[in-house]
């Protein structure tokens, strides 16, 4: 078996997914690629069970919010080929008032954990997850704290206004 390096990842994506996988970048040497929600699922189990990638290590489901873009939340997964030492990163965007991807706790028992704590934190909906609930915060919290929809500091704060710093 040959080195795996990102375009030999790339090309073999491309030949089954073909414009179902986008390239996105190579932040820091990590492949970075988009796909949609329809196609995770299809593309994790895929890359995991892949005799050539073999990217079977689930690192990280986070997500990230873009408040200004049509499809606003970004749903991240980081997964690792411990055998070559590769990593990549699979970005699926979504967006509406109930943003929802499907669970890939049906691929790794680990991702459990890390959709609750992306559902806690962002409100993204895991469809088909067993016990999708809050992890970190409160049960009652009506809000999810790391969405950029509330402003960084408290306008009315007067301790921070020019004057008391000279300017």
């Amino acid at each position: 078996m040959s080195k795996l390096d990102n375009q030999v990842i790339i090309d073999r994506l491309q030949s089954v997914f073909n414009d179902r996988v986008r390239f996105l970048g190579e932040p820091h040497g990590l492949l970075a690629i988009e796909t949609e929600a329809t196609d995770i699922l299809e593309l994790l189990a895929f890359v995991k069970n892949d005799e050539m990638l073999r990217l079977n290590y689930l690192t990280d489901i986070t997500a990230v919010h873009y408040p200004n873009q049509n499809k606003q939340y970004a749903i991240v997964y980081h997964l690792h080929n411990l055998f070559q030492n590769i990593r990549i990163r699979i970005k699926v965007f979504v967006g509406g008032e109930h943003p929802t991807v499907p669970s890939a706790t049906s691929l790794w028992s680990g991702a459990n954990w890390m959709e609750r704590e992306t559902y806690d934190f962002f409100g993204i909906h895991f469809e088909g997850h067993p016990d999708l609930r809050r992890i970190l915060n409160m049960d009652d919290l009506g809000v999810f704290p790391m969405r950029k929809e509330y402003p960084l500091e408290d306008p009315n704060r007067i301790d921070k206004k020019d004057f008391y710093f000279g300017r």
